[in-house]
């Protein structure tokens, strides 16, 4: 071999560990990215308590905060807001009104269940999702899917069920936050509509911003006080779930495959249930411990590759 052929064999193999490390690098950036979005949105549901505002009113002044941070982001990452298609503002604008209906339901349900609950059953989108990709791709879902279907059916079975024993109110707070994850998934469906179209951050600051108003509209309805005594909650509310914790997750699923994303999830409810047994002596019991479990492990298959069926 040549010295010259030699000398490009070395540098081929050099810029591939450069390559390869920068790859490594940045997919621990993004796990480290992922923990931290995960943790700071298990964090939600007890400033929504700690709010002196109704709960729909916090789900406002959550977005209302955020939406101008999301903006000036926008501009400090290169990815201002473009000229747009009326049909594509229509889109962000449904994907808004969704937005603000599950703020809406999940806010309200935080109040009525425990906050393991409330962040379990506010992630029941993991599931509600793929069978929306069933329905649109007109296939049936594999083995693992079904199982993960009934899994996670069963676990929602046995923790509504302690809820009711403890409470009728707690069974009331479990279906609200079920709902919200129904309508988190219309939401999930609009904004995939105009990623096609658009970046990230503007996906996600527009789609905010069009959820201002309706959360406003829906909070003074309900009769719910909104100016607040106390900032603070509401600033971690909007910095630390909306801001950090959505823009974070955001940028880990453009580096991480779904089985990381779906195992990550599960960060929430288990820093929930923490928060909520230092804070308000929410301990759970065994039933609702396999209830959990079951509902966690299927959040987890459900994003696994069905290896009985073709790719």
């Amino acid at each position: 071999m040549h010295d010259s052929d030699a000398s490009r064999l070395t540098s081929a193999e050099e810029s591939r560990e450069r390559g390869d490390g920068g790859r490594g690098r940045g997919r621990a950036l993004a796990f480290a990215a992922m923990v931290a979005a995960n943790v700071a949105l298990a964090f939600g549901a007890w400033f929504v308590r700690l709010a002196d505002v109704g709960p729909v009113a916090a789900g406002f002044w959550r977005l209302a905060i955020a939406a101008p941070l999301l903006l000036i982001l926008c501009r400090a990452a290169g990815q201002p807001v473009p000229a747009m298609p009326r049909r594509l503002w229509a889109v962000l604008a449904c994907g808004g009104f969704f937005f603000a209906a599950d703020l809406a339901s999940w806010h309200v349900g935080i109040l009525h269940t425990t906050l393991a609950n409330a962040t379990l059953f506010g992630n029941i989108t993991s599931l509600t999702f793929p069978i929306y990709g069933f329905i649109i791709a007109r296939a049936m879902p594999g083995r693992t899917q079904i199982f993960a279907l009934i899994l996670a059916a069963a676990g929602a079975v046995l923790l509504m069920g302690r809820s009711y024993q403890l409470s009728p109110q707690n069974l009331v707070g479990d279906l609200l936050c079920i709902l919200a994850g129904i309508l988190y998934t219309f939401y999930l469906v609009a904004v995939g509509a105009a990623r096609g179209r658009l970046a990230p951050l503007p996906t996600i600051a527009l789609s905010t911003l069009f959820g201002t108003l309706p959360l406003l509209i829906f909070a003074m309805l309900m009769g719910e006080a909104i100016r607040p005594g106390n900032w603070t909650p509401l600033l971690l509310l909007a910095i630390g779930s909306q801001v950090i914790g959505q823009g974070l997750i955001v940028y880990a699923i453009g580096h991480l495959p779904p089985l990381v994303i779906g195992i990550g999830l599960l960060i929430q409810p288990v820093v929930a249930a923490a928060v909520g047994w230092i804070a308000y002596g929410e301990r759970l019991g065994v039933v609702d411990g396999i209830g959990a479990v079951a509902i966690a492990v299927a959040l987890v298959l459900v994003r696994r590759p069905d290896r009985s069926r073709p790719a």
